[in-house]
């Protein structure tokens, strides 16, 4: 194959080129897709008309090209990159072959961004090698600060293979998962509810180290810069609650850079959602069950600023823009500066919040126990629209290409349209969802109650795969390299992948 496109860059427009005569590689070495096999059909059936063998080829660098190609994410083509043909053959005959395979071009350029709006098969699903694909990070809760749950790179799982999906792996840890699996520089980062902070290699499972904060482990991990944030509970004698900690452990070799205590850090072991910390912009954002929101220095665990709230946070805050989001147990969502801490708004549902903010295109989504969805505008506060499921919504939203997908208690998964807050369709389970979506690659993937963890077609909610654990799920999914990461109550992390 030639040299593989990163995310944006006209690949396929190379591989055109080189058919075209550019000497990028020889047609003998190349699985042609339609476009080129359409392309080189149309030059050969031309030269062998007109007795031509092989087209001049223009003084043009690949390199060139691929440069000319990209300009601001967008695909420039101009009409001198394609060759010209030889003299002999007829002016208006070479005129409109010319613009023929011109147009041919330009169709392959937009091929592929067609073809992924459509789901179609990922390059994987074509032979790609696995040292071929590109290589990125799953890096905390729902993929990113801003908590969108999407993973807008993945090109190996897709709707059309992720059928034929398979468990790669799984590791036994010895308690219950409710914490969600970070994916860091091919290591698995997670949390047990026996304390454990368990580092594991994400090709195949093995412990890489592990970490005993003493305490139980839901709050899902964060990983910047070479270090893992993770916050766990530690039980106090003769009191109802505990008096937890946030810890940063060196991502290699798990050996503690600091550690910092102040109230209740993450989640009472009885309730599904700990807070999980975001890390932006050197800062660590965290809730803790003392009620507070807590900046920390990444760097040394200095606190920055402390904001209190008055109720259990069992939310986990997401950072856009410069304002952080979090969801309290006392109904509200609240917005904060990042840098001070002051508010900035607050806003009071119906009934207390464990889901966690997303945020997208200025807009807050957020679930709440009152059974609603809501969508709040990012700055101002303001209801944009609002949803009711039919029971309390525990899970957090994930938002991809202009549609909220995000779970209920009522058993089902829910896809809303993402501006006004329609239905597009729901999918129900046997039992309630605490799990947050994941979405990647026209696939949104989420575990239930039920036992199963679910991979649904984006556009109508049906089931493409399921899988079938030993107990339920609350974890969240991590999509990433193809592959799927996520815990389950029967004490197990597992990974799925196309078969090797």
């Amino acid at each position: 194959m030639g040299q593989e496109a990163e995310a944006g860059e006209p690949g396929l427009l190379l591989e055109v080129f080189a058919v075209l005569g550019f000497r990028r590689r020889s047609l003998s070495s190349c699985e042609a897709s339609p476009i080129e096999y359409l392309v080189t059909k149309t030059q050969k059936a031309f030269c062998s008309r007109f007795r031509y063998r092989e087209p001049v080829a223009a003084d043009v660098s690949i390199n060139a090209i691929a440069s000319a190609g990209r300009a601001g994410g967008r695909m420039r083509i101009v009409s001198d990159m394609v060759p010209p043909f030889h003299s002999k053959i007829p002016s208006r005959v070479g005129v409109l072959l010319h613009r023929t395979l011109l147009t041919l071009v330009v169709l392959s350029a937009l091929l592929p961004v067609v073809s992924q709006g459509l789901g179609a098969a990922p390059a994987a699903a074509k032979g790609l090698p696995l040292s071929r694909r590109a290589n990125v990070n799953w890096s905390q809760f729902h993929n990113t600060a801003n908590r969108r749950g999407d993973n807008a790179t993945e090109n190996v799982l897709g709707r059309r293979n992720v059928s034929k999906m398979v468990l790669d792996w799984s590791h036994a840890t010895g308690s219950g998962i409710e914490s969600s699996p970070a994916v860091v520089n091919g290591m698995v980062y997670v949390g047990t509810d026996d304390g454990i902070v368990d580092a594991l290699s994400a090709s195949n499972g093995a412990r890489r180290w592990v970490y005993d904060t003493g305490g139980p482990v839901s709050s899902s991990a964060a990983v910047a810069n070479g270090v893992v944030y993770v916050g766990s509970s530690r039980d106090v004698p003769d009191m109802q609650f505990s008096s937890d900690k946030i810890y940063a452990l060196n991502a290699d070799t798990g050996s503690l850079e600091w550690s910092y205590t102040e109230g209740e850090v993450t989640s009472v072991p009885a309730v599904v959602n700990g807070s999980a910390p975001a890390v932006a912009n050197g800062v660590v954002y965290v809730g803790s069950d003392d009620g507070r929101v807590y900046a920390l220095s990444a760097s040394t665990g200095a606190l920055m600023w402390s904001y209190t709230t008055g109720a259990w946070i069992l939310s986990s805050p997401a950072v856009a823009k410069g304002v952080v989001y979090v969801g309290s147990y006392n109904n509200n969502i609240y917005a904060l500066n990042a840098s001070t801490g002051a508010l900035l708004w607050s806003y009071t549902t119906g009934s207390y919040i464990t889901s966690s903010p997303a945020v997208a295109n200025g807009v807050v989504y957020i679930g709440s126990t009152d059974d609603k969805v809501y969508a709040l505008n990012a700055t101002t506060g303001a209801v944009i629209w609002s949803y009711a499921t039919g029971n309390g919504v525990y899970s957090s939203p994930a938002v991809a290409n202009g549609v909220v997908y995000v779970g209920s208690w009522d058993d089902k998964v829910y896809a809303l349209k993402a501006s006004t807050g329609s239905l597009l369709w729901s999918h129900a389970t046997r039992s309630q969802i605490s799990s947050s979506p994941a979405v990647a690659n026209g696939v949104v993937y989420v575990g239930s109650n039920d036992d199963k963890v679910y991979a649904l077609k984006n556009s109508t909610g049906g089931v493409l795969w399921s899988y079938t654990t030993g107990n339920e799920i609350l974890s969240s999914p991590a999509v990433v390299n193809g592959k799927v990461y996520i815990g389950s109550l029967d004490d197990y992390l597992y990974a799925f992948g196309l078969r090797r």
